[in-house]
């Protein structure tokens, strides 16, 4: 241990006081050693450290940060160096607030465009998550303070996340689901991983040995601390075995005395502790260091925001260019249309919502651009309702344009942390609106804002159309830009956009309304699954045009990689991003047709030819052999392809290389519809065949009709079956006002109901309320919610009249469950 020394100097409860926070953002302080508290803070793509009145919901107002473009927008950049420096400005920040690690990137993969919280996640595809999140983990950590990737692993759905068992084969989890982890913690080091909410087939994350002990610290070679998400903690001396460091956020030392009784008790060895607390003081030392000398931290608010405007500017897709439309013609008349005109759709809700330090709109930039502009009307109301008297206004300032730069996307409720969407449409009023002003015969330009895929089957009633995802406080002028010509768009998209909701793989499967999520599609994500059936998409994973033309030559292939050239064949400089997939049909074992292995952005002059390699690396041929527990290369013939997305393959090549024989790990009979790819509607057999065991129980047990038993995992809304009234009537309350605060309006307040209080399971009412409510408090809860409600009663009376004196002292009364 590298802390021996101080470590023997702390007592049992001190260091088991280190094991949990000391509030809602900090870790525990230790006077008597001279340790303070390390801060944590939320910032995937911008701090989120609040004023005052601590949640996780995104509640109360933060300190003033810069919004850069969410990490779903950043990742249609393919642009690693501004990865690297956007992660560069967000350290600096956290320096400037005093805190010691920054709670990001994450690096869950997009199984299913529904998910409410894709906007925080880089895309469909492990490796190109890998390599940016690795960028942004250097440039956080440049500052000498440290990263927390999340959410380790398989988050990939909000809905009941916090009791979600998530049923996998171990290749895909290997192969899809922690490769960019891996990839992050090889190539930047972070110095923290925050375990998701979830179990992994049948173990919460953070008490998984298997993912923590075995991949995270054996086979990635991870040796700093594991954090819980926020009331991610189940059992604390299994998430201690499993080598968990720190619960959050504190809850008034409850779960200290859980481990110091396992300690005195000889359930764990006191060694045990000492690992984790050793890990935390390593964590200390490092991101202390810049604090230390009581320099005074601070950053250029228009630098960051000039920052801020390159990210977006990068990552702009152009999705549709029809007779050249754009860049707009300065002589055109050009009109805007659309609420988001006015008020941007720049980032997403929940934890990572980020309180700007400026927040530029479209309709205040176009002063600063060469346009004709003649006017704006707002189009649509934004929470769907049909507005005759707005759309009139709008048609007629249409009439009187050459163009019309219509702003459309999803409202701020439409994408948020702990909700899934329930479909991927735009609001109708909004399409109804596009398709009034298509019949007005003008040419019609499109910006398009939203963090995750959604239906573009409207694209036929437009000539342009530009993708801004959520492009954070400085994207109406990076638009601007792109829309004048003053920046040529470069961005291509990071995951796949298909026809429609109905095509894509996992539509049976997601999300999972019971305790199973069945992963049911393995291997098959975004791209994967559209290429190996052949099926049509509406926009390819990694397309993106340009106001130039690129020509790709002379591939030439080695043992280290592929080299080719690109011309720019048009008559302006431009940026484009060659991407390197490999494929294997000779394989023996069940792939995707082919799979990115590698990128590069290059920019080139009108009429110049650049030459670019992109190596090959450890995981440009290997799988994960479920035989021998290992990654390895299958031997064969490897087919390479180099194209300007992973449909528009330019060059084909292959390569031969050396490696195992994959023959007999999997039967083709039992698992045919692997092999064929065709896995949107896979038998609980097949699914059994390939998990290599039965799928666990997923139904609520009822113990009667209709009644349960309520145990700590038990979600309020599901409190609907409890036996005690107590219970049912408690659910109804909170389903009632949800819908009570939506039929007023306040869908966004019903939403945060709905993240925060509806899906919590029992344990959460003490472990997110920083234990101001006691864990024996909820165990007479519970008592009364199973239909002991006397016997309940006493116990929450006197629960409450012991509070003060046994606030380290109170998990051990056990809940009478018949």
């Amino acid at each position: 241990m590298k802390h021996e020394e101080l470590i023997n100097k702390m007592t049992l409860e001190e260091k088991a006081s280190l094991l949990s926070g000391k509030n809602f953002w900090e870790t525990m302080d230790i006077p008597s050693v001279g340790l303070k508290s390390m801060f944590l803070s939320d910032g995937p793509h911008g701090m989120r450290k609040q004023i005052e009145g601590a949640d996780h919901l995104g509640l109360n107002q933060s300190v003033p940060a810069t919004c850069f473009p969410t990490s779903a927008t950043i990742a249609n950049s393919f642009d690693l160096e501004l990865a690297q420096r956007v992660g560069k400005a967000l350290g600096e920040e956290a320096l400037s607030l005093n805190v010691n690690v920054v709670l990001g990137p994450g690096l869950n993969i997009k199984r299913n465009p529904r998910c409410g919280r894709n906007f925080e996640y880089y895309s469909e595809d492990p490796y190109l998550a890998g390599k940016l999140g690795a960028a942004y983990v250097k440039g956080i950590q440049s500052n000498g303070i440290g990263s927390c990737i999340k959410h380790f692993a398989c988050n990939n759905q909000e809905e009941r996340r916090l009791s979600s068992n998530s049923v996998l084969d171990i290749r895909t989890l290997r192969e899809i689901y922690t490769t960019a982890f891996e990839m992050v913690i090889k190539e930047a080091h972070p110095l923290c991983i925050m375990s998701s909410y979830n179990l992994v087939n049948d173990t919460y994350t953070n008490e998984n040995n298997y993912l923590l002990r075995e991949v995270l610290r054996k086979d990635f070679g991870f040796d700093g601390v594991v954090i819980t998400d926020w009331g991610g903690n189940n059992d604390r001396v299994a998430g201690l075995i499993a080598g968990d460091d720190i619960e959050m956020p504190g809850n008034n030392g409850q779960t200290d005395r859980e481990v110091i009784e396992a300690v005195k008790n000889n359930k764990i060895n006191e060694s045990l502790v000492n690992e984790s607390v050793d890990r935390i003081l390593t964590l200390y030392d490092k991101t202390m260091m810049p604090f230390e000398n009581g320099k005074k931290y601070t950053f250029d608010i228009n630098e960051h925001h000039k920052i801020a405007e390159e990210a977006a500017s990068e990552s702009i897709v152009l999705l549709k260019n029809e007779n050249s439309v754009l860049p707009l013609d300065k002589d055109k008349k050009v009109c805007f249309i659309g609420d988001f005109a006015n008020t941007p759709r720049y980032q997403g809700a929940g934890s990572s919502i980020v309180n700007p330090t400026k927040l530029d709109s479209a309709l205040d930039k176009v002063k600063e651009f060469e346009i004709n502009f003649i006017g704006y009307e707002q189009g649509y109301k934004r929470d769907e309702k049909n507005s005759n008297k707005l759309a009139k206004k709008a048609l007629e300032l249409g009439k009187k344009s050459d163009v019309i730069v219509y702003f459309m996307g999803l409202d701020e409720i439409a994408e948020a942390e702990g909700l899934e969407r329930k479909n991927i449409l735009i609001n109708q009023n909004q399409i109804e609106l596009l398709k009034e002003l298509h019949t007005l015969n003008k040419k019609i330009v499109v910006i398009l804002s939203e963090g995750s895929v959604v239906d573009l089957s409207f694209d036929k009633y437009c000539d342009g159309l530009v993708f801004g995802c959520l492009s954070g406080q400085a994207g109406a002028g990076a638009l601007l830009k792109v829309l004048t010509g003053k920046v040529n768009p470069s961005g291509k998209l990071s995951e796949t956009y298909p026809l429609s909701y109905k095509d894509t793989p996992t539509k049976k499967y997601f999300p999972s309304h019971e305790f199973n999520s069945l992963y049911k599609d393995g291997l098959y994500v975004g791209y994967r699954y559209f290429e190996k059936v052949n099926k049509q998409v509406k926009y390819p994973f990694g397309f993106g045009l340009s106001y130039t033309k690129f020509d790709y030559q002379d591939l030439q292939v080695s043992n280290n990689g592929v080299s080719f050239k690109i011309k720019n064949i048009g008559s302006i400089k431009g940026k484009e991003i060659a991407q390197l997939y490999i494929g294997l049909k000779s394989s023996k074992i069940f792939r995707p047709v082919k799979e990115l292995k590698g990128f590069i952005k290059v920019e080139i002059e009108p009429g110049e030819t650049k030459e670019v390699t992109i190596n090959f690396d450890e995981y440009s041929f290997r799988f994960f052999n479920i035989k021998d527990g290992k990654f390895e290369i299958e031997k064969g013939t490897y087919d390479l392809y180099i194209g300007a997305s992973s449909q528009d393959i330019r060059l084909t090549g292959n390569i031969d290389v050396d490696g195992v024989d994959a023959s007999g790990i999997y039967n083709l009979e039992q698992l045919p519809h692997y092999y064929s790819g065709e896995i949107t509607n896979i038998s609980d057999d097949e699914f059994e065949t390939l998990i290599e065991r039965k799928i666990p129980e997923s139904h609520v047990k009822f113990t009667k009709k209709n009644r349960i038993i309520v145990d700590y995992n038990v979600t309020i809304n599901e409190l609907k079956y409890s036996k005690g009234r107590t219970g049912r009537l408690t659910a109804w309350g909170v389903n009632f006002a949800i819908k009570f605060l939506r039929k007023i309006g306040k869908k966004t307040t019903a939403n945060t109901v709905v993240m925060g209080v509806l899906n919590q399971p029992m344990r959460c009412i003490s472990r997110m309320t920083g234990g101001a409510i006691t864990w024996d408090q909820l165990n007479a809860l519970m008592y009364m919610f199973n239909g002991h409600f006397h016997k309940g009663l006493g116990r929450l009376i006197k629960a409450t009249w012991n509070r003060p004196k046994v606030t380290k002292e109170n998990h051990y009364t056990k809940v009478k469950k018949k």
